[in-house]
């Protein structure tokens, strides 16, 4: 007989009844698809998703969810955690399917057999394990995506080899068709959750943030030593530690390279309008660097806008970008853009931005006008000037990495931070050149105003980035 597990979450973390759920769960989705645009980005690995009430992370879960409303995998394996205590090591709940009020939702018999044979993985009665860490994705996994089986698995206490020994059975089981979520909330805030680095005045939500996102760029590293090490540094008190730190381990021996996209960030201090008690909300997607290049029509899009922009600025004189000719989901994405002048081979001006606060289709005429005019290591260009080549590149996410060695040459493009002092060089700097990984690197040094080997220096941080890099005759 099937062993089915009606979630207890029901009624209290969520309505019960069906319909009004179904309702909440839509609200939701709209509610996020408002805050991070229509875009979604394809083929997602892995996810870290908040685990609070609906009602108050549900928007920043939601982009996650949306994710798998285009992506439907065939089964998800859910990373949680027993908040009144996980036991050491991986724990697979002896259960056959969950009852939520949308339904039954199947677990992957195939998939837990499979992680049995593992090192490391050990079955238990589902009421041991039980807790909403894992249970309150269910609702929104059977909204999005209602044919998603599900491999539900509690993560204890690993050691380092442990953790490697278990990622390594992970990917036995992910693939094509499968996508990682690790179920966990921010920092939790507040005298009630013993955790008080700085006190609740008019700064509190400033701090947080700051220490929230420190938090997300050490799990963007996809390294879990990384990420974990800086929660020891902190305190912080981020409470799915063990499946971020699993779910983190598994990607890093991926076969191809994983960056991370922060899709969505909240707190309850924010929602409530009370930071003494406040709980951070946080969505962050892993994603092989393919997903995040354009198409041949996007890329003609922006190419169009950039030669159209620059050709009116040398015609007029007048600084007045101009914007693509339609705007496609995936250009409404904000995403890190420079944009190169060459004049006869030769570089006339190259500005651009990794962190932007407008959209592709904004930014990218925006930056032209900008390599045209204010770079300055050049004169500006001036209106009858011609034959201008322009260059566009489109970039992944940064992600820091804790050795120089971890940079490759020709894959990577570098971004810097001294103390004060920052530089970025694009990945094709070194075409042509007779470079080695450490001479790009010190190139990187020489563009910030330093000198030596400064990106040894543990207090330096090194970040590392890939780039579609596109021209005219390549579009047309």
């Amino acid at each position: 007989m099937a062993t089915v597990h009606a979630s207890p979450f029901s009624g209290s973390w969520y309505t019960s009844d069906p319909v009004e759920l179904k309702n909440l769960l839509d609200h939701l989705l709209a509610s996020s698809t408002q805050r991070g645009g229509t875009h979604v980005l394809p083929g997602a690995l892995g996810f870290v998703v908040p685990h609070a009430g609906l009602v108050y992370s549900g928007t920043v879960a939601a982009g996650a969810y949306r994710h798998l409303c285009t992506q439907r995998p065939e089964r998800a394996v859910i990373l949680g955690f027993a908040h009144r205590g996980s036991p050491a090591g991986v724990w697979l709940p002896n259960v056959d399917a969950f009852r939520t009020p949308l339904g039954e939702i199947e677990v992957d018999q195939d998939a837990v057999e499979e992680l049995q044979a593992g090192d490391g993985f050990r079955c238990r009665a589902e009421q041991a394990l039980c807790d909403h860490s894992v249970e309150i994705q269910l609702p929104f996994l059977q909204q999005v995506s209602p044919r998603t089986r599900v491999v539900p698995v509690y993560v204890g206490h690993l050691d380092a080899e442990a953790r490697r020994s278990a990622a390594a059975v992970l990917r036995r089981v992910a693939g094509p068709g499968t996508v990682l979520i690790a179920s966990s909330d921010f920092t939790h805030y507040g005298r009630s959750f013993h955790y008080q680095p700085f006190p609740p005045d008019s700064r509190v939500s400033e701090r947080l943030w700051d220490l929230d996102h420190q938090a997300i760029e050490s799990a963007a590293s996809v390294d879990s030593e990384a990420f974990l090490s800086f929660l020891h540094s902190t305190g912080s008190t981020v409470c799915g530690s063990a499946p971020i730190a699993l779910l983190l381990e598994t990607l890093a021996g991926w076969e191809s390279e994983v960056f991370a996209e922060t899709l969505d960030y909240q707190t309850s201090g924010e929602i409530t309008g009370d930071y003494r008690h406040s709980v951070s909300y946080a969505s962050l997607g892993f994603f092989p660097a393919a997903s995040f290049l354009l198409d041949e029509q996007e890329r003609r899009l922006l190419m169009e806008s950039a030669r159209r922009t620059l050709d009116h600025m040398l015609e007029t004189g007048r600084r007045e970008p101009v914007f693509p000719a339609r705007e496609t989901p995936a250009l409404s994405r904000r995403a890190g853009v420079f944009v190169s002048l060459h004049l006869d081979g030769k570089l006339r001006g190259c500005v651009g931005t990794r962190s932007p606060t407008e959209p592709l289709h904004v930014c990218v005429p925006q930056m032209t006008l900008a390599a045209a005019l204010d770079d300055t290591r050049f004169d500006a260009l001036q209106p009858g000037e011609g034959n201008i080549e322009i260059e566009i590149s489109v970039l992944t996410p940064v992600k820091r990495i804790a050795r120089p060695e971890q940079f490759r040459l020709h894959e990577h493009g570098a971004y810097l931070e001294a103390g004060h002092r920052r530089s970025l060089l694009l990945p094709q700097v070194a075409a042509g050149r007779d470079w080695t990984a450490p001479r790009f690197l010190e190139a990187l040094v020489r563009k910030a105003g330093l000198a030596g080997k400064v990106y040894e220096d543990p207090q330096t941080r090194l970040y590392v980035f890939r780039a579609q890099v596109f021209s005219e005759h390549l579009v047309s």
